[in-house]
């Protein structure tokens, strides 16, 4: 499994809404600015996640982006999965896959389904308000 520019940045792009909601939104040019990402690149992203509702829109001198919901409501995994799709390792392990003619006799298939649920677990056990504790640590040890 490669997690894409897409769901790379789309994650950034989410923390950094996180981090900087001040209740008002966030203009695109700031994000892009902040991130060092061309604005028509994250324009490709944010629809993503907006048609997803995950960000609320507004436009005009006012406008940009901001949450619909608390970061600890944000799950990782699925911010991946809107720009990435499934994130099974195996195409035989995506849902709504049809079943593998040879899953009954495939002597891997035990790997893949381990690292399948370990990637699942990983992912799906990580909320946008685990990575800002985990950003806000950092930058405490780096003062301290």
């Amino acid at each position: 499994m490669k997690i894409s520019t897409k769901g790379r940045y789309a994650l950034r792009i989410m923390l950094d809404i996180a981090m900087h909601d001040d209740g008002k939104f966030i203009p695109l040019k700031d994000i892009a600015k902040r991130q060092e990402l061309t604005v028509k690149y994250l324009e490709q992203i944010i629809s993503l996640l907006n048609k997803a509702g995950y960000l609320q829109s507004l436009r005009g001198n006012a406008g940009g982006y901001r949450l619909i919901k608390r970061p600890d409501e944000y799950i990782v995994g699925d911010i991946l999965r809107i720009t990435e799709g499934d994130l099974a390792p195996i195409a035989c392990l995506k849902e709504n896959n049809e079943i593998c003619l040879r899953s009954n006799d495939c002597l891997t298939l035990p790997f893949w389904q381990g690292l399948d649920k370990v990637i699942k677990e990983y992912v799906d056990g990580i909320t946008l308000q685990d990575l800002i504790t985990q950003v806000n640590s950092q930058i405490d040890d780096y003062f301290n």
